[in-house]
């Protein structure tokens, strides 16, 4: 044998004798047939051995593939135990967490929930980015986000955190005698669902004002003696708003926690995804987001 045998070597010995083909092999290790096939080829003729016979169906192992395959298993073994201790020692919360989420959100109720989070967690790192784009957590763009979606991506480890109502408001001082206009969310935002309502209402055509995000939409209608429709911890905290009406029922939304599976027992993570769960289900926020908390400052 000239050259030392590496893992990889191994693994490749154990994928095939466990397939009992190369196409299974292929699947088991995330690369092609061919890949296979010639890393195999490779192996045989650097090691001067033959490792595997080649049957009716598939492949079986020599003596000498078999004794390589042993060796994987065993090798296998110590690698996830190493795996699996390094998470474990993994145990104090410290490092850097990674958190995507909407302007709304972050202004409303997730910065208090990370102040709590610096004071209870000196050795966390935040780094938070407020976007209204979905970031691609598979691809690491960032550890966790909180999203108001319909449904979680099947991929993600997801923790439904509440149920988010709109309602329809105007500013406090705005002339409720002028005709009705509306302020709403142009092309680049996707809510069918409000589209849907605000066709439904009529209010489509009378919608000559449209910005790209919801807190601007806040911003827009204080000025302004139109209508909008916003989340209600949105805008039953701001005082110079005033709600027209009950929450609207079909525009509730389910808000999450996503997480990327990889990280879900990392302690950093682990600390950071409990603190927003307990933040969520505080009475007052529960409140908020279900619209009960500012009742009394309904219009009619």
């Amino acid at each position: 044998m000239q050259d030392s045998l590496g893992w990889d070597d191994l693994r490749l010995t154990l994928a095939i004798v466990r397939a009992g083909s190369l196409a299974g092999a292929a699947r088991a290790l995330g690369v092609s047939h061919a890949t296979i096939f010639r890393r195999l080829k490779a192996l045989e003729k650097r090691t001067g051995t033959r490792l595997f016979e080649r049957v009716r169906g598939g492949y079986t192992p020599t003596p000498a593939g078999e004794d390589m395959a042993a060796a994987g298993a065993r090798m296998e073994q110590e690698v996830l135990g190493v795996e699996r201790r390094a998470v474990g020692r993994d145990l104090r919360p410290s490092g850097t967490v990674r958190l995507t989420t909407t302007d709304t959100l972050f202004e409303g109720l997730v910065a208090p929930m990370l102040g709590r989070c610096r004071a209870e967690y000196p050795q966390i790192a935040l780094e938070v980015a407020i976007s209204n784009e979905t970031f691609n957590l598979s691809r690491r763009d960032a550890d966790m986000a909180i999203r108001p979606i319909a449904e979680p991506p099947e991929a993600l480890i997801a923790y439904r955190l509440a149920r988010v109502a709109l309602a329809v408001y105007r500013a406090r001082d705005a002339d409720e005698n002028a005709a009705s206009q509306w302020i709403g969310l142009d092309d680049s935002v996707s809510f069918p669902a409000l589209s849907a309502w605000m066709q439904a209402q009529g209010a489509h055509a009378r919608c000559d004002y449209r910005l790209d995000t919801v807190q601007a939409m806040q911003s827009a209608l204080r000025h302004s003696d139109a209508r909008a429709v916003l989340p209600c911890y949105l805008g039953d905290a701001d005082p110079t708003l005033v709600r027209i009406g009950a929450p609207i029922a079909a525009l509730a939304t389910d808000l999450w926690l996503l997480i990327h599976p990889d990280l879900r027992r990392v302690a950093r993570m682990r600390a950071v995804r409990d603190l927003l769960i307990d933040g969520f289900a505080r009475g007052d926020v529960v409140q908020q987001l279900a619209g009960t908390a500012q009742a009394d400052r309904m219009s009619t």
